[in-house]
């Protein structure tokens, strides 16, 4: 087992009716930046109950954050939190809203152009530089209410990089399962294989020695298996519901990464189908993951194997074999949860996706992705282009 460290401050209110702490929550001082995005949570009450819960506090609005946040939208609020001198954000919906209020968190203290903290992936992790938050959480998918890491678009050039470091913890998440009755059944069926590849990332890459740590992947794929396409028709099922929402903040809040490796050049590939094609980001990952692992064949069929074993019950004459039918397993529960997992089926301009992302990542100096830093600019083209 590799070595690590396990640190997670944020204090996590998970049930019914948890909203109405919010005014035990945060700071008796502080001056609240309400952040929010396109406006779902004045359909479904949740405005309301957040708005009665902050009563006595000074607290001003930033809505219109969107899918993606957009670094441009996110400096508009910096300057607020700088010309109003807030003390405390709250982030009210899913995890672009709570990514995009990481980004606010850390650049309205940053010395420099904010644009760095993207561009060089800049790590927070002085506390007193940064402003303190807290999110109400409205879509489970992305996990981002109980970690410390975000991802923005920079809508002028294209691009969807990562920022993070464990002062960008929040303080405390409010999660209430009865909040996805409201959801349409496209952003449930995302958030489920969003969650999903979170694990997978962390998963599928080589055997080693942290065998509590396969396990509790496993049993996240498991329950996302066996909950995901009856909470996407029935989210009004609270056993559902609940089991859902736990089941995306323990896929990335950090417990299932410690002491293994992990991969995340799935993510790496697919955040620029977003950024060029404006596909939900789940969407993309199901569309690049399967190819991935069939592209990186070799070095990931001896744990490819023991998912199809463990998780889908798989039997065969051999490891390979096995190997080969959890990836089209795979593949079969992304297309019961509503994917279109080839890129022509999402976007009709593809042709030069894979010159393009190849491009970028020379650009960057990305030639080296994986839990063995061996998947290569070559292996990239050819993950895309398998994936047209």
């Amino acid at each position: 087992m590799l070595n690590f460290e396990l640190y997670n401050p944020t204090q996590y209110v998970f049930g019914k009716d948890q909203t109405q702490k919010l005014a035990t929550l945060v700071p008796q001082n502080a001056k609240v930046l309400l952040a929010y995005g396109g406006g779902s949570i004045f359909k479904n009450g949740v405005y309301n109950q957040v708005k009665a819960a902050l009563d006595g506090f000074e607290v001003i609005e930033f809505g219109g954050i969107e899918p993606n946040p957009r670094f441009e939208t996110l400096m508009k609020a910096v300057e607020i939190i700088r010309e109003q001198n807030l003390n405390f954000i709250l982030a009210v919906g899913g995890g672009s809203v709570i990514d995009g209020v990481k980004f606010i968190s850390g650049a309205v203290n940053y010395e420099g152009d904010p644009i760095e903290i993207l561009k060089n992936r800049v790590l927070f992790t002085d506390v007193t530089k940064v402003i303190p938050f807290g999110t109400v959480l409205t879509l489970p998918a992305t996990g981002s209410e109980m970690n410390s890491g975000a991802v923005v678009t920079i809508e002028a050039t294209q691009e969807k990089l990562t920022l993070g470091g464990s002062a960008l913890f929040p303080k405390f998440s409010i999660c209430d399962p009865s909040v996805i009755a409201s959801l349409p059944k496209r952003q449930i069926q995302n958030g489920v294989v969003d969650a999903f590849t979170h694990v997978m990332e962390q998963y599928l890459t080589y055997p080693h020695d942290a065998l509590l740590q396969d396990r509790f992947a496993e049993s996240i794929l498991q329950t996302l298996i066996e909950i995901g396409p009856d909470v996407a028709e029935n989210p009004t099922d609270y056993k559902l519901a609940s089991n859902y929402m736990w089941c995306a903040t323990m896929a990335l809040n950090g417990l299932i990464q410690k002491g293994v490796p992990s991969d995340w050049a799935t993510h790496m590939i697919g955040h620029e189908l977003t950024a060029l094609y404006e596909i939900d980001h789940a969407r993309t990952l199901a569309i690049i993951g399967p190819n991935l692992y069939r592209v990186m064949f070799d070095s990931k069929k001896e744990k490819l194997a023991q998912y199809g074993k463990r998780v889908w019950n798989i039997e065969g004459n051999n490891e390979d074999e096995i190997a080969q039918k959890a990836i089209d397993k795979t593949v079969a529960f992304f297309h019961i949860m509503g994917m279109k997992t080839r890129l022509s089926e999402n976007t009709e301009n593809y042709q030069e996706t894979a010159d393009f992302i190849v491009n970028r990542f020379e650009e960057r100096g990305w030639k080296a992705l994986g839990e063995k830093q061996n998947v290569t600019i070559d292996k990239v083209k050819a993950i895309v282009e398998m994936s047209y």
